[in-house]
Formats: structure tokens, sequence, C-alpha cells
């Protein structure tokens, strides 16, 4: 019967009764009541029905991504193998008495590629795969959550025992969301989230088949429920970091082997000036210096286009502000500033100045480390407060003031300083930052600076010619590449007495 004589018979129905002078009022009432309750579950996709055998909407009987195709990340793609050789190799790992592991977290910046390593590991295994979000199993309606993950399982093993898979894996990302921790009040939904997936966990056997792996992923490790972490349910912990400049070389030679690149692109040079990029990032460079080439109509990619492409995914898009010509001339005295400083620190640390506005920035300079820093001595840390004063410093040489467009830079000097205090790098000593009275820390905090602002006029106040000269020709050209810039501060500069 469709639902158009249904819907027709209801009311007709109701019309009758009336008329042979039923009492309909609770009729309605009633009716109105059970309409509301389908529509809510129609609306959240039947995720209230128990036994709905619907399919998560993220899972796949089988990926295409091996651990091949992930750049970088060596480490931990060894590590995560060794406990994928667990579920492989049932019969070996018994005999060293070894239990396959039940859960795999994966922890990192976003980016990093958790996500491409949880569905490598389906892959690698021959798993069926489930994946879902976090955040899908957080609704305002009780049990709801709780029967998704219960769902979610049972999926998992349909799936597998469909595809004669021995085992699968069940991923979910952003579990932090899920599974974050309970302390004070929380919503009661939250916790009977949790607790299923506790559950589910524990229900997990060992000798179970097709067997069961979860994994998860999260960029805030710190925010997890302790029952979480515990030995028995995620018993092991990968994390899974920026690459360095290796791995980012291999990133971007797997992002351009499908693009037509010409000679003269040093793909070492890209990952050098890409410090601090995540896989994603580096996979977004790519394809924007692409784009870049495609609107240029270039049959192949050119250094300018990844040039434009790391600003472009540093900064954001050049924007169409357009600044007048005092302010065009102000911001390329305050970059040139941040450039003498920091070629005179760090020589060949240059990669590019420019007053072209991108994102939020008139101007800036874009350095290129020499290598990959994980431990910050006093001296460095010196030299980059230094770098980042150069612009107001400048700016008051030139024009005997400062401006707002130093605030950042400000920002991030004090963030280096109160580095320095923390680490015990200060004439405070070894102190724990948040336990020292606020003026101490402010006296000490201003006496750096001084020290460092004077440091930093001496080195411009003697290159105040060079950065005059280059202001001029930076505002007419609006970029300077690093290797000009040198090249033109090797010339003879008669410098201001």
């Amino acid at each position: 019967m469709s639902k158009e004589i249904v819907f027709g018979m209801i009311p007709a129905l109701f019309i009758f009764l009336a008329f042979l002078g039923v009492n309909i009022a609770p009729l309605l009432i009633g009716g109105i009541l059970v309409g509301v309750v389908l529509f809510l579950i129609m609306r959240q996709g039947g995720g209230m029905a128990i036994g709905s055998g619907k399919k998560a909407k993220n899972s796949v009987p089988k990926t295409d991504i091996k651990f091949e195709d992930i750049g970088g990340q060596e480490r931990a793609k060894g590590e995560l193998t060794e406990a994928l050789d667990f579920l492989i190799q049932k019969d070996v790992a018994a005999e060293y008495g070894i239990r396959p592991l039940k859960g795999i977290l994966l922890t990192g910046p976003p980016g990093t590629g958790k996500t491409l390593m949880a569905k490598a590991a389906a892959n690698y295994t021959n798993s069926a795969f489930v994946a879902a979000s976090g955040s899908e199993f957080v609704e305002m309606y009780v049990g709801v959550g709780a029967q998704r993950i219960r769902d979610l399982f049972k999926d998992v093993k349909t799936m597998a025992e469909k595809n004669n898979q021995s085992s699968g894996i069940v991923f979910i990302d952003e579990i932090d969301v899920l599974g974050g921790k309970r302390e004070g009040s929380h919503h009661r939904e939250y916790d009977q989230t949790l607790n299923q997936l506790l559950t589910e966990m524990d229900g997990i056997s060992t000798s179970e088949h097709p067997r069961i792996l979860i994994m998860a992923a999260t960029n805030r490790a710190d925010m997890l429920d302790e029952a979480l972490l515990r030995p028995g349910r995620f018993d092991r912990k990968i994390g899974v970091d920026l690459p360095d400049k290796k791995a980012r070389l291999q990133i971007l030679k797997i992002h351009t082997k499908n693009k037509p690149m010409s000679g003269d692109v040093n793909l070492e040079q890209v990952a050098a000036e890409s410090y601090g990029f995540s896989g994603a990032q580096l996979e977004s460079v790519t394809n924007e210096a692409a784009i870049y080439a495609f609107r240029e109509k270039s049959k192949e990619l050119l250094p300018k286009h990844f040039s434009f492409a790391i600003d472009k995914v540093m900064m954001g898009e050049k924007t169409d502000r357009e600044t007048n010509e005092q302010e065009k001339e102000r911001v390329a005295i305050h970059e040139l500033g941040h450039a003498i400083v920091s070629e005179e620190v760090n020589p060949n640390s240059v990669s590019q100045v420019t007053v072209s506005p991108r994102g939020q920035a008139l101007g800036y300079v874009r350095q290129n480390p020499q290598e990959d820093h994980y431990l910050y001595t006093k001296e460095y840390l010196e030299k980059q407060i230094m770098i980042c004063l150069g612009g107001a410093v400048a700016e008051e040489l030139e024009y005997g003031e400062r401006s707002t467009g130093s605030k950042s830079d400000f920002d991030q000097a004090l963030r280096l300083v109160h580095t320095m205090i923390d680490a015990g790098l200060s004439s405070l000593g070894i102190v724990k930052f948040d336990m020292v009275k606020k003026d101490l820390i402010q006296n000490e905090t201003t006496k750096i600076l001084d020290h460092l602002l004077e440091k930093t006029r001496k080195i411009l106040a003697a290159k105040r010619r060079l950065m005059e000269e280059g202001a001029a020709i930076l505002v007419k050209e609006e970029v300077l590449s690093g290797d000009f810039f040198r090249q033109f501060a090797a010339e003879p500069h008669q410098e201001v007495s």
C-alpha cells in the first residue's frame, strides 16, 4: 500500500470516528506524539533503531592506501607494522606468549597522516575497515551514541565475514571528542557512549574470528580519559609527528609523481623552505603549484610556482587590499629590517622578502632554515628574538616611531623570551614559570628585550643605507628573492653618518 493511500486514510478515519460521536482528542494527541518520535528517528538516520542492519556510512571493504604511499614517518610506520604483525602472525606470536594488541592510538598534529596510516593498516593486514569520527557518536538523545558504537563493531564483523577476511579494523578519528576526561559534571550521553566503547573493547577476544582491532587518532592525547589509555585497551600509543626535512622530501616526491616538473625545480630546496609543514600542507603545496602553472598556461611546474605555493599555504592567498605609497614604503622598511638582521645573525637564512599583502600580513620575510631544530640554545633564541624586533627598530630609525604592524612580532618575541625564562636560560635561573611573581617575570622580560633591542639597533644603524636603498627596490618590485637580496647587500653602500 502506497504512503499516499495510508496518509489519506488516516484523516478519513478520524472524521468517521468523530461522526460516530467518539472522542478523538486522545487519539489526536497520541498520533502527534508518535509522529514526533518517528520524525526524530528518521532525522537521526535510524540511529535509535536497534538492529537496523544499516552500514556505517564510512565503511569500505578494503582500502587502496599502502604504507609505501605515505612519505616519511618511518619510525611510526615501523612501530605500527610490528603491532600489526601480531595480528597477521597469530601462531608465531602465540609461541612467544604475545597477546595480540586490542587497540592502537595514533597521536600527533593535524595533517600528519594518521588517517592514512589506519587505512594502510587495513590494507597491510587485509582487514575489513570501518571508519567514523568521534563527533558522530555524541548526540543530545540518550542512547544514540552507544547504539552507534555497537553498530560500528557489528558492521566490521559482518563485513569481514562477508568478504572472508580473518580480521577487521575499527578506526575512530578525533577520539578526544568521544573519550574526553570525565571530570565534574558531564553530559549523560557522553558517559554512556564512552562506557559502551570501553565495553566493546573489553569484549574483544584474542581468539575470536574475525579478530577485531580498534585504531584511533587524536591531536589532543592529554584530553583522553585514563580508562581508555590503560593496558588492555589502547595497548600501543604511536606518535605521528611533523616530518623532518628528509621526510618532507619523500612526501614531495610522492605528490609530484603525476605532475609535469621542470628540470629547474629543486625539491630539496622546497623541502627546506617548507619547514614545519605537515604532510597535508605539503600535498597542498604541490597542488597549488600545479594550479599556478595552469593559470599561466605553463606546460611545466617551475620553481616560482612552488615559491608562490609555499607562500599561499603559509600566509594565504594574495588579497585585493591596496596600500598607499607611504604605507607601502613603511612596510618595505619594516620587512628589510627583519631581513637584514636575519642575514646578520644567520647568514643565508632569507628565502624571500615581499610587500605583497597575503592574509592579514601587509608584507613578510620567509626564512629558509638550514636544518631542523629540536633543541634551542640561549644564543639561538636570542637571535630569533632580534629578528622579530628588526622590523620595529627599522621603523624607529627611519621614521622616529613604531607602528601597529609590529604587534605580531612583539607577540612572538615575548613567547620566545618566556621560553627562555621557563627553560632556565635567564638570570632568574631554574624556575617554574607559573610559580614566579609576575613583577619578577616582567622585570626579567624587560631586561632581556632592552638588551636585544640595543643589539638590533646597532646592526640596523650600521646598515641604514642598505635598508633604504633595498626598500626602494622592494617597493618597485614587490618581491625580492633571498639570492638577489644577498647579492644586493654585498654591493658597496655608503652608510649614513
